[in-house]
Order: structure tokens, then C-alpha cells, then sequence
């Protein structure tokens, strides 16, 4: 694992739609980078994939594109749609958005439960719903 970087993603909805947030947890090397970011009106499927966005925007602005991407992430909706051909029925624009990040990057796309004993889904998780906490008036 020593070039690759792990990638754990989540997005929170409070209500659903509602306001959201997503958070992403970094891991290259034993050091970590936490992302996190929120949305006033959406949906916790749209959170979910902005993670992975966020998540990926970050390598390509910090030119990190010749390594190994293994994300993980709790959504079946994302995970089957890349493994599984699962078909992109709504929120195109993120779809298109991810097609344009992940086209010369080498990801290993992998399932994980959430809210189970993941350490950094936990995180992850934890960091999607303070961002989305921080909207509630």
C-alpha cells in the first residue's frame, strides 16, 4: 500500500432532501487529510457522490494522479454503479462530474458498511454530518 492512496468517502442528509454535508478522510503513507463541505438543500445519494468528488478535485489540484486510488464507501448506489454497471438514473451532473475525475485515474471501488465498526467510515461519517450540522438554523 506504500504508493497508493485509500480514500474513505460519506455524505449526510438532515431530512432527505434537506441540508447536507459529505466528508472524505485521506490516507497516503500513514498520514491523513480530512475534507468536508455542506449544502443547503440536497439529497444524502448527491452528498454521498460530492465525497467522492471532493475527495478526487483534491488529488487532481494537488497533481496526486500516478498513484492507486482505493475508495471506500458505504453508498451501494455509487459502489454498484462503477463495479456493477448499475444505470445513472438521476443527479447526471455529478455522474458526469465523477466520468471527467476518475478517466485517467486507476480506482479500486469497494463497499463497506456503514455505521459499523470502520474506523474511517466512522470518520468520514462524523465529518459529513458536523458539515451538514453547521446549516441547521
Amino acid at each position: 500500500m506504500e504508493n497508493k492512496i485509500q480514500i474513505y468517502t460519506d455524505g449526510s442528509c438532515l431530512g432527505n432532501p434537506g441540508p447536507g454535508g459529505w466528508g472524505a478522510v485521506l490516507i497516503h503513507k500513514g498520514k491523513e487529510k480530512h475534507i468536508s463541505g455542506s449544502e443547503p438543500d440536497t439529497t444524502n445519494n448527491r452528498m454521498e457522490m460530492m465525497a467522492i468528488i471532493k475527495a478526487l478535485e483534491f488529488l487532481h489540484q494537488h497533481k496526486i494522479q500516478d498513484r492507486d486510488i482505493v475508495i471506500y464507501s458505504d453508498s451501494s448506489l455509487v459502489i454498484n454503479t462503477f463495479t456493477k454497471g448499475w444505470k445513472r438514473k438521476a443527479n447526471t451532473d455529478l455522474w458526469s462530474e465523477l466520468n471527467r475525475l476518475t478517466a485517467w485515474l486507476n480506482i479500486s471501488w469497494n463497499w463497506v458498511k456503514g455505521h459499523s465498526t470502520n474506523k474511517y467510515n466512522n470518520l468520514a461519517d462524523e465529518l459529513a454530518v458536523k458539515a451538514a450540522e453547521t446549516l441547521r438554523a
